[in-house]
């Protein structure tokens, strides 16, 4: 007994050429930002090191640079824009201590392990207020 050969039409073959590309480039992606990953760890560190030697140069020149409030804002922050959502770690950046109060600006991002939360506060008078988290 022969069997037939298998007959695929025109369309068939280019939705399983089309889905074997996808499939490539979903991995070429992850293998990607993997490698992303891992070149920027070090450096990661580092910038929270020097957000955090800045803080405290901004905190000696100037009384609002208080840590734990701006910790607090930022995490009121993030429970507001993406209630119940979980992170491991809470890391100030960036510092922006600016002449005067108005244009001073922080940046922490919030660290989980499938996703990353940046926010970044600003100054209005002797507070601090979420300006976007990202």
């Amino acid at each position: 007994m022969v069997t037939p050969p298998l007959a695929l039409s025109t369309i068939g073959i280019v939705l399983i050429v089309l889905g074997a590309v996808l499939v490539l480039f979903f991995i070429g992606g992850l293998v990607a930002a993997r490698a992303r990953d891992r070149r920027q760890a070090g450096t990661f560190s580092d910038h929270v090191r020097a957000a955090d030697e800045a803080l405290e140069q901004a905190k000696a020149l100037d009384r609002g640079w208080h840590r734990e409030t701006m910790e607090a804002v930022a995490r009121a922050a993030i429970d507001e824009a993406r209630p119940g959502w979980s992170y491991d770690d809470l890391h100030l950046v960036l510092v922006e201590d600016r002449p005067g109060v108005q244009e001073d600006r922080a940046q922490f991002v919030a660290v989980a392990p499938d996703a990353e939360a940046r926010v970044v506060l600003a100054r209005q008078g002797d507070r601090w207020v979420a300006e976007r988290v990202e």
